[in-house]
């Protein structure tokens, strides 16, 4: 009993630096690096105004075009300044002749009717970019109107390569599906701000980031996560990823929790993959800082963490079943009755959704158990290579 209980502390240990360790280790380094190097705000950074590239990879958004389009057109940087570049492959709901009406506000659509994922967009879109910076955005999302001006700024340092903005989440009901995928982004978004200010983030926000247009390279056409492959190859060069959540992407939440649930299968999915293609990024005697956030941030959540939940439930199901379910003296025992909690409310929680039945306090056990169990099934549809490339949207709410 005594190996499975060191076991079980090692993988619990696992989980709460993946969620919470992680975040205080990152807080209290960031303190220190206040103590001993002040920031410095860039004098030039009012003077730095390059043109860019707004690229959006559309496919069949024909319900968000003229939303898109007049708030890109309203964002706060010299018109004459901003190119936008429209990759609107396999798109047959009419999307590309919409965008057309715009040819004369300097819109460019470049449309191809067969269907190759995002990527395949992206790396063919790539060639009609002739500004220094290219913004990634996407067609069913609302910028911040100081968001090219934010992001901008960050690239008056020679050292940044990459910029991500942050993901807001907007829902009119205010349900609870979306009340916890909003906290959770307000989460990431603290713990982005941390990563930042110690060295890197750690991969951007598909919805909205930048990068030097120089430091792009062909992404592989089976990447299910672009924005994560193309960013932390751009941190690979030597260049940091940095952030501004003042520069966001409005989007609504998911519809409900399956549809979140189809979304996050896919992004785990993509997360192991990336993890497969980045090995290197492993080896921290060269990259370093970038490294340890890499790990700390992003490998465990897609790799030991899941599988640590798994282990735990189990370990301490043996345990206390050898040492008495009504063994009060024992912390195991009350570890495997607070499990029993977390489980049986999750399990709640998936009923009243299932009867459309709204409970906050339900929808947060509920919703780390999807979040885990889509890596699972992630790496299912990994192993048997049957995620598709192309756009597989997840409903969106109101």
């Amino acid at each position: 009993m005594i190996t499975l209980k060191i076991i079980f502390w090692i993988f619990l240990f696992i989980i709460f630096y993946t969620y919470i360790g992680y975040g205080i280790v990152l807080y209290i380094l960031v303190r220190i690096k206040r103590l001993f190097k002040k920031s410095k705000i860039s004098a030039k950074e009012d003077e730095y105004e390059p043109e860019v590239t707004l690229f959006i990879a559309a496919y069949n958004e024909k319900d968000y075009v003229d939303e898109k389009v007049a708030n890109s057109l309203s964002l706060e940087y010299p018109k004459e300044k901003i190119k936008q570049v429209w990759i609107t492959d396999g798109s047959d709901d009419g999307t590309p002749e919409i965008l057309r009406k715009y040819t004369d506000k300097g819109i460019e659509v470049y449309h191809e009717d067969a269907r190759g994922g995002k990527i395949g967009a992206m790396n063919r879109g790539m060639a009609f970019v002739k500004t220094p910076i290219v913004i990634f955005s996407d067609g069913n999302t609302s910028l911040g109107k100081e968001s090219i001006r934010r992001i901008v700024n960050l690239f008056a340092d020679p050292k940044v390569g990459c910029v991500s903005g942050e993901k807001r989440i907007y829902s009119k009901d205010k349900d609870a599906a979306a009340g916890t995928e909003g906290i959770y982004w307000k989460y990431e978004s603290t713990l982005k701000k941390w990563d930042a200010e110690l060295y890197s983030v750690v991969g951007a926000a598909g919805e909205l980031f930048a990068i030097r247009t120089e430091l792009f390279q062909h992404v592989e056409k089976d990447t299910l996560l672009d924005d994560m492959m193309i960013s932390l190859r751009v941190a690979m060069k030597g260049y940091t990823i940095q952030y501004d959540p003042e520069a966001y992407a409005i989007e609504t939440a998911s519809a409900n929790v399956k549809e979140e649930l189809k979304r996050k299968v896919r992004i785990s999915a993509g997360g192991i993959q990336s993890i497969v293609r980045l090995l290197p990024l492993f080896n921290i005697f060269k990259y370093g800082w970038l490294s340890f956030q890499f790990i700390s941030h992003r490998v465990l959540r897609w790799t030991i963490t899941p599988f640590s939940l798994a282990i735990i439930l189990i370990l301490n199901i043996i345990i206390t079943s050898n040492e008495g379910f009504i063994n009060f003296n024992s912390t195991f025992t009350y570890l495997f009755y607070g499990q029993m909690i977390f489980y049986i409310a999750a399990l709640l929680g998936w009923v009243l959704e299932n009867r459309q039945i709204k409970i906050k306090a339900l929808f947060v056990p509920y919703y780390f158990f999807i979040m885990n169990l889509s890596v699972f099934m992630g790496l299912n549809r990994y192993l048997k290579g049957n995620q598709s490339v192309k756009w597989e949207r997840a409903k969106r709410g109101n």
